[in-house]
């Protein structure tokens, strides 16, 4: 027998390979059978979906209005530093970039280009698959919102 006959092969075992996949993997990867979510009852997947949604819900809340406190503040900032005079704005350009930008906006707004469109066919396929899961977040998102 030469070398050119004799073949390796590397063994590997499925628990040390499971144990080493991401819990997301775990949860909603594809094996043979389908996502792993479907194996679980209604009650488990609306409250995994619950729980994620209310997190996520409440952390888009605080982040929210950071964002909005951030925004505001520096724009009221900015005219008290152009009233006190320490700041010049030339509000007619801006108010001309504005303008220019909506119109590119407009204009490139007709066809969303194909990687959203891909993004979005593979959005709609999870949701339907997994549909309990996901009414589990959406509802646990809108909990957070108000919490």
């Amino acid at each position: 027998m030469s070398e050119k006959d004799t073949e390796t092969f590397d063994v590997m075992e499925l628990a040390e390979h499971v144990k080493k996949q991401r819990w997301w993997n775990k949860m909603f990867g594809k094996n043979q059978s389908g996502p792993a979510a479907e194996k679980y009852s209604v009650a488990t997947q609306l409250a995994i979906g619950g729980v994620t949604g209310w997190c996520a819900g409440y952390l888009f809340q605080k982040v929210g209005k950071l964002a909005a406190s951030a925004v505001g503040g520096g724009f009221f900032l900015l005219q008290i530093a152009h009233h006190t005079g320490y700041i010049k704005v030339d509000w007619k350009r801006v108010e001309h970039d504005v303008n220019m930008a909506k119109k590119q906006l407009k204009l490139n707004s007709d066809k969303p280009p194909k990687e959203m469109r891909t993004k979005f066919n593979e959005v709609q396929v999870f949701v339907k698959k997994n549909i309990v899961l996901t009414g589990g977040f959406a509802g646990g998102f809108l909990l957070g919102l108000a919490s």
